[in-house]
């Protein structure tokens, strides 16, 4: 399937590096190359997923700048780390299940909706859908445990800054002394169950957040290259900064989209994971329902939005570096360099004859 060049209705062409399809990448060095890159990246932007998370258990709205100040008065440099290596230790997996499931579903699905006669653009988003739904729903199966352990930690600090007014009285005060502590305390307390929790608001969040991710970016890509086209009427070979400034520009606005669409269903999730509720002394999970009721009481529906702006920081840094790093890997990870070249001179008859 060739899905790396656009036109416009003057004929003239911009020629784009053709896409790398999953038959064409070397698997071992694909998964070992992924899981050193993305294992940097998610270091770099952990501590915005802190932020986040405090501020969507909080009972009250509270400043980016604000929490940070606390944290770092309370906590020091390290709660901004609280849990990361238990969620580096998730990544490596779910990172590998998330990238298989993406480039198999890509490929099938895009083969598929060509032949079936739709256009390019439209081929495009389908398969970027359909790719991101399939990958997100498989990382889930791993993510979601290492999600409840990492976040526990993450809002632990919480009981360092003396239970503040704007701590939710609901957060888990349980002490951990890391990951397998609170995985232990967890399953003991919980059962296997316990580290699931969520998993389906977990699924109706990132399922159809991917799936709107990859269709938004797929479809702002081809925009944002066919503006260009437009404008150079000779034909547009853009440079590799090109290329990437456009990768992150359209990653930006993906983001910006997926976040807005997605951010009450993340806002229940992640209270779903940490928060609790107590029935005669008893400390109980709360439910979907208890938790919907208790972020309207909070504040409405802009409760449901709290920590928007960390996580479309999060999400627009981490879709920019993951698309450049992503599109980075699979030319890295590809058997024979020569393929490539073979390809692109295959797009560009196709697209000089179409």
């Amino acid at each position: 399937m060739s899905l790396s060049a656009a036109e416009d209705d003057s004929g003239s062409e911009i020629h784009l590096p053709a896409d790398v399809d999953w038959h064409m990448l070397d698997k071992s060095r694909f998964f070992f190359l992924g899981a050193a890159l993305f294992s940097g990246v998610s270091a770099a932007l952990y501590p915005v997923v802190v932020l986040k998370t405090r501020q969507q258990v909080s009972s009250a709205q509270v400043s980016c700048f604000k929490m940070s100040f606390s944290i770092m008065k309370y906590e020091g440099f390290r709660g901004f780390y609280r849990g990361f290596g238990t969620s580096l230790m998730g990544t490596i997996p779910a990172r590998a299940l998330y990238m298989g499931a993406l480039e198999v579903t890509k490929s099938s699905v895009g083969t598929a909706t060509v032949s079936l006669g739709f256009s390019d653009t439209s081929a495009t988003a389908i398969a970027n859908a359909a790719a991101g739904l399939s990958s997100a729903m498989a990382a889930q199966l791993v993510w979601t445990p290492i999600d409840v352990v990492s976040q526990r930690l993450m809002v632990q600090g919480c009981n360092d800054i003396n239970r503040s007014k704007n701590v939710n009285p609901s957060v888990n005060f349980c002490r951990y002394r890391n990951g397998l502590d609170a995985f232990r305390k967890i399953l003991y307390a919980d059962g296997p169950k316990g580290l699931y929790r969520g998993f389906g608001i977990s699924i109706l969040t990132y399922a159809p957040s991917n799936a709107v991710w990859w269709a938004s970016y797929s479809v702002a890509h081809k925009l944002i290259w066919s503006g260009m086209c437009k404008k150079d009427e000779s034909g547009f070979r853009p440079d590799s900064k090109a290329l990437v400034a456009v990768q992150g520009l359209s990653a930006a606005m993906a983001s910006g989209v997926s976040a807005l669409i997605t951010m009450p269903l993340d806002t229940i999730k992640t209270r779903l994971q940490v928060l609790d509720w107590e029935e005669n002394g008893v400390r109980k999970p709360s439910s979907v329902t208890q938790t919907v009721r208790n972020l309207v009481q909070e504040g409405g529906l802009t409760a449901c939005y709290r920590g928007l702006g960390p996580r479309w920081a999060s999400m627009a840094m981490s879709a920019t570096t993951m698309i450049t790093t992503y599109e980075f890997l699979k030319r890295l990870s590809t058997k024979d360099p020569r393929a490539l070249d073979k390809m692109k001179r295959e797009a560009e008859g196709f697209n000089q004859f179409a």
